[in-house]
């Protein structure tokens, strides 16, 4: 037999971007309390809005499962007497179990018999043991909580009800002082309290009072009413997934509708009439057939029709205040000189151990110019980059970035091409954030990359410089995803350059400015370990199998080539014969790390036809390595060697007595490892 059970906690208004998340996270816990207490269960449906986070049950069986289970106890030796007696530990093992000396039996288990009673447990119903869902609520985490009245626990906002059913029974629990029941709350404005009368009812019963229980069914209303709206207006709603998730979650009963705004605030970037709308006010913007902007937009209102002419009025009010202030900001920006902009730079704070954004700016310069030099940029290239690097942040003091901080980077590539610079600076400015996400694009021009590379790496070594090093989740520069797009940039923008060297030029340059007290090794140190595992969880997003990646790493190179290489080895690792040219290759590794140093090899002193094979496919693989940068060929050539290290293995020893033939010998393999493991790290591959 088998009844629903329904879990709702009633809350104060969350943060839409806890919903989704703690809707997951209620139905994970849920299913782990039950199967913990070995409850059998059906499937687990999640519901969410602002107000309330639920799970309803299916299936959910009233009683444990029976257990019928062969407990293990001493050995037999152990467990009797040399005269048949049991044993203190016999007892004991037996009590334990709620057993007497008469249930043991034995059983011989790998030769040794041990003690074995078999116990019945008889499951309990499950009505007794739901009150323990008190700690499945309780045990719920979030992004930020709070504390309300005199109570000791911290929430993500205070709990108002809670719903708690078991078929048509209460399940009863406290929490928050807060007595679980069958009564729900509806719409705060449009709806009144329920009772549930079984959690097969709670859907419809929320509906009864303009809830939407269902995040998906909420999202699907949403959806279809865009498109009416588009229908009836002959326009294109672009739908933003991240807003429309934030919408969903900030509403239970939602009803889209539209308002208009002056023609004349379109003159402004539609960069910031897209993100008043978007990120300030929660609207969808409106666009024509063909892509234009038009006066329009469409909000998602937390309720029905009733006066939906009045509620678009509001909200045109508040959008117009919102744009007025942006054309103000635009046109004042504008009458501001660049170099005006970059001395107030001087007064800006960037770090207290780091100095200020002018000197970061100084530092940005610098770094550009030594990676320029590095890449063997074109004078031109070195010229666009160097402004670039200088008027990179000099749009963070104008009023527009100001109001709104997401627009940075995008209004400094529209000022810097209003004040006439050229083209690849002003489109460097901007580039110079990417990529901003782990979503984003890299910057697509060699200037912005060499500006953004620059910035990002100045900020992570003063960060590395002052102790400022992410630890666990505690990451508040956000330095790996810098890292991280540092590494995508490089691979992108095909740098043959080696991460390590890249690196060096910003620690010259922040060391220059006596940032930190940290010694240059120490730096290059620990920022090359950080950024190892950066490349490392780039290498697993793309599929490369965890052996190869750290096959790869271990070699010295660029990044473009350990990418590459990674890539050939995932190709081969299915060949026939994959599993006997790592083992071949590794065998010389292994054998040369026993050499003393490195010797030349004397081929007099060869004592079989197998040795000079092997020395002529080294000849052939030392005139032919440098002549191709490809490491599908580089792979190719060292594969090609395997039946001649087969054939040497098979007629040679290695370590000979005599010494002159050991040292030889092992020469040999010196001077093969050091091609292999320009390659990779092969004694890494794993193979099976």
């Amino acid at each position: 037999m088998s009844k629903d059970l329904l879990l709702e906690i009633g809350l104060e208004e969350m943060p839409a971007r806890f919903v989704t998340q703690s809707m997951k996270q209620l139905g994970d816990k849920t299913a782990a309390f039950l199967t913990e207490l070995n409850i059998s269960f059906g499937d687990v449906q999640t519901y969410s809005t602002p107000r309330r986070l639920a799970v309803l049950v299916k299936n959910v069986s009233e009683a444990q499962e029976d257990i019928n289970e062969e407990a293990k106890g001493p050995a037999k030796k152990i467990a009797q007497t040399e005269g048949g007696e049991w044993s203190k530990a016999a007892i004991g093992f037996a009590k334990g179990q709620g057993m007497t000396t008469d249930d043991i039996y034995f059983k011989e288990i790998k030769g040794v018999e041990y003690a074995h009673v078999k116990k019945f447990v008889k499951g309990q119903e499950t009505a007794a043991l739901l009150s323990g869902l008190e700690d499945v609520v309780l045990s719920l985490t979030f992004g930020k909580n709070m504390r309300w009245g005199s109570n000791d626990i911290r929430y993500v906002r205070p709990i108002k009800w809670v719903a708690a059913l078991f078929g048509q029974n209460v399940i009863s629990f406290e929490v928050a002082n807060v007595e679980a029941g069958n009564q729900t709350a509806g719409h705060r404005f449009l709806g009144t309290s329920a009772l549930i009368s079984e959690p097969a009812a709670y859907v419809d019963t929320l509906k009864g009072e303009f809830v939407v229980a269902d995040p998906e069914e909420r999202r699907g209303m949403i959806l279809a009413q865009l498109k009416e709206l588009e229908n009836q207006n002959n326009w294109s709603i672009p739908v933003d997934e991240s807003l429309l998730e934030e919408v969903n979650n900030l509403v239970e009963y939602p009803t889209a509708l539209s308002g208009s705004f002056n023609e004349a605030f379109l003159d402004l970037p539609e960069e910031v009439l897209i993100t008043s709308m978007k990120e300030h006010q929660r609207y969808f913007p409106v666009k024509d057939a063909d892509g234009t902007l038009l006066p329009h937009f469409i909000t998602v209102r937390n309720g029905n029709t009733h006066a939906i002419e009045k509620v678009a009025r509001g909200n045109e009010k508040v959008l117009r205040a919102r744009l007025a202030d942006a054309d103000f900001f635009y046109k004042e920006d504008q009458k501001t000189p660049i170099a005006d902009s970059l001395q107030k730079l001087e007064r800006i704070v960037y770090h207290e151990k780091i100095g200020t954004l002018s000197e970061k700016v100084s530092r940005i310069r610098r770094i550009t110019a030594s990676l320029a030099q590095l890449i063997g940029a074109t004078d031109e290239v070195k010229a666009l980059a160097d402004r670039a690097a200088e008027i990179c942040k000099f749009d963070l003091v104008t009023q527009m970035v100001y109001e709104f901080p997401e627009l940075q980077g995008v209004m400094g590539e529209k000022y810097a091409r209003q004040k006439g610079e050229k083209e690849e600076v002003a489109v460097a400015v901007n580039e110079h954030y990417m990529p901003r996400s782990a979503d984003d694009a890299v910057p697509a021009t060699e200037t912005g990359a060499l500006v953004s590379i620059a910035d990002k790496l100045d900020t992570i070594t003063a960060c590395f410089a002052v102790g400022i090093i992410p630890t666990g989740s505690q990451d508040p520069y956000a330095l790996r995803r810098q890292a991280a797009g540092i590494v995508q940039t490089m691979l992108e923008q095909n740098w043959n350059v080696p991460l390590e060297d890249v690196i060096a030029a910003a620690i010259k340059e922040v060391l220059a400015d006596h940032v930190g007290d940290k010694t240059a090794e120490t730096l290059q140190e620990e920022i090359s370990s950080f950024f190892s595992l950066r490349v490392k969880h780039i290498l697993q997003e793309k599929g490369v199998r965890y052996d190869i990646i750290d096959a790869v790493l271990t070699k010295a190179g660029t990044l473009k080539s350990m990418e590459e290489t990674a890539a050939v080895l995932m190709a081969h690792k299915e060949d026939e014969d994959f599993k006997e040219t790592m083992e071949a290759l590794s065998r010389i590794v292994n054998i040369s790390r026993k050499a003393a140093g490195e010797q030349t090899v004397n081929p007099s002193l060869f004592e079989n036809d197998q040795e000079a094979a092997l020395y002529k496919g080294y000849e052939t693989l030392q005139s032919e390595w440098n002549q191709t940068a490809s490491a599908e060929a580089r792979y190719s050539l060292l594969a090609s060697l395997k039946p001649a290290i087969e054939d040497y293995f098979d007629h040679t020893m290695v370590m000979a007595e005599d010494e002159a033939l050991k040292q030889n010998r092992l020469a040999m393999m010196t001077h093969l490892a050091r091609f292999i493991l320009d390659f990779a790290e092969v004694p890494a591959v794993l193979v099976k």
